[in-house]
């Protein structure tokens, strides 16, 4: 859908959210969250889940991590899964995801700081 641009504000509007949208997906931040996007990731749902991180962060004003893609991680089986690795360069693999884990993963862990065991790999 296109959004009509009525005003210079409504123009800045959409700069702004361009902005963050790129700012988002660049650069080094202390939290990076990769979405494994490979065949099998995006076959298991891996758009729905990085479209999901995008708006729970966006809803929860973190602006600290960077959202990111990458190949096969190897698990397929786990797909659709993320790594989240911290300040401490600590990974954190979460798979078989959906909202409401997105959801989680976010309030919990990269909100509040504390991993999310029962929705890591291997717990």
């Amino acid at each position: 859908m296109t959004e009509k641009i009525k005003s210079a504000a409504d123009l800045k509007a959409l700069a702004d959210r361009a902005k963050a949208s790129v700012e988002l997906r660049e650069g080094t931040k202390d939290v990076q969250v990769t979405v494994h996007m490979g065949t099998c990731g995006i076959a298991a749902g891996a758009r729905g889940v990085i479209a999901a991180f995008m708006r729970e962060l966006a809803a929860a004003g973190v602006d600290d991590v960077t959202l990111r893609q990458s190949g096969c991680a190897g698990l397929c089986e786990q797909e659709p899964m993320i790594t989240v690795r911290d300040a401490s360069d600590t990974p954190y693999r979460y798979g078989l995801l959906d909202d409401a884990k997105v959801k989680t993963i976010v309030t919990e862990h990269l909100v509040g700081g504390k991993p999310v065991d029962a929705l890591l790999i291997g717990s």
